[in-house]
């Protein structure tokens, strides 16, 4: 009897079709493996580190952008967005509320310096 060696994939995106790539089955699998384990240990390494006082500096960050203050990652430049500035420093001061008496007190001298800077930029910018 003879022994089934699986399939072969030919990928043909984006080469030249004289550079035809071919890959077993078992070559596949393998490939997806490792892509799979990379792809959890960058997650891993994202989520590691999250706390309540990155939380609030992503949140503060958030608001800096909205200010005009900071270019937005995506496009690279500064645009004022007040209601969205406004509306970020509210969910700031609800977490701050929630959490009431559940923080260190580094993290509640962080979030109400956080909090003081914020509102003082927001009304300078609304000005």
């Amino acid at each position: 009897m003879t022994e089934d060696k699986g399939f072969t994939v030919i990928d043909k995106r984006g080469m030249p079709s004289d550079e035809k790539e071919t890959k077993t089955e078992d070559e596949i699998k393998k490939d997806s493996t490792q892509g799979d384990k990379q792809e959890t240990a960058a997650d891993e390494g994202i989520f590691a580190e999250l706390t309540f006082s990155t939380l609030i500096l992503s949140l503060s960050t958030s608001v800096l952008v909205s200010l005009g203050e900071l270019p937005d990652p995506l496009r690279n430049e500064k645009k004022m967005n007040l209601p969205l500035a406004k509306q970020t420093i509210g969910i700031i001061e609800m977490l701050k509320e929630k959490t009431k008496g559940n923080l260190t007190e580094e993290e509640d001298r962080l979030i109400n310096n956080i909090l003081f800077d914020l509102r003082l930029k927001y009304v300078n910018t609304a000005r």
